[in-house]
Formats: C-alpha cells, sequence, structure tokens
C-alpha cells in the first residue's frame, strides 16, 4: 500500500523559510517521480515542484523558481521542498504525491499540511 505522509508546515512570517518533508512507502522510490502541489483557498490546485528520484531531474513551477528547492534522501524515501523567500501568496495546503513521472497525473496523495505566510 502507497503511503504519503507531509510534515514540516506551519506559519511564517514573510521572508520566512519551511521546510516540508513527504515520507513515502509502498512502492520502489527509485524508479519514479515525486511531486509537491498546492491549493490555495479558492484556487486550483497547482503544481510545484517535481523530482525524478532516478535520475535527480528537476522541476519547478514558473511561481516559485529561485525560491523552492526539491530534493531527495533516497535510503530514507523522503522528499523535501526547502521554501525560502515565503510570500503570502504561498499560502496554501501542500501534497505530495507519488508516484509518477514529473509532468503527468498521480495516483496516491497524502493528506496535506498547511502553510500559512503572513504579511
Amino acid at each position: 500500500e502507497v503511503q504519503l505522509v507531509e510534515s514540516g508546515g506551519g506559519l511564517v512570517q514573510a521572508g520566512g523559510s519551511l521546510r516540508l518533508s513527504c515520507a513515502a512507502s509502498g512502492f520502489t522510490f527509485d524508479d519514479y517521480a515525486i511531486g509537491w502541489f498546492r491549493r490555495a483557498p479558492g484556487k486550483e490546485r497547482e503544481g510545484v515542484s517535481c523530482i525524478s528520484a532516478k535520475d535527480g531531474r528537476t522541476y519547478y513551477a514558473d511561481s516559485v523558481k529561485g525560491r523552492f528547492t526539491i530534493s531527495t534522501e533516497n535510503p530514507k524515501n523522503t522528499v523535501y521542498l526547502q521554501m525560502n523567500s515565503l510570500k503570502p501568496e504561498d499560502t496554501a495546503v501542500y501534497y505530495c504525491a507519488a508516484p509518477g513521472y514529473c509532468g503527468y497525473e498521480y495516483k496516491y496523495w497524502g493528506q496535506g499540511t498547511q502553510v500559512t505566510v503572513s504579511s
């Protein structure tokens, strides 16, 4: 059974940083990509970033390029999203999704973690 558990969300002031974690299990981590998504109140879900655990390729939404960094710790089957220079518009529930391929739909999603950035 695939399980994805996010953690690390919270309340931070604009300009601050947070690191989200996604602990994955139930599939061969190294063979797939893992994505981070977010949904802000009243808005559609947005793809934030994606990483291929197999070759390390990363992708970012234009809105977070230069501020967010995605990485993996393969022995622990964990994906991180380091978020720096946070803005109020980054406020959303953040979800990780796997297993899959960057740019494609994912079958399994975590429960989400709330990120709130105050101005």
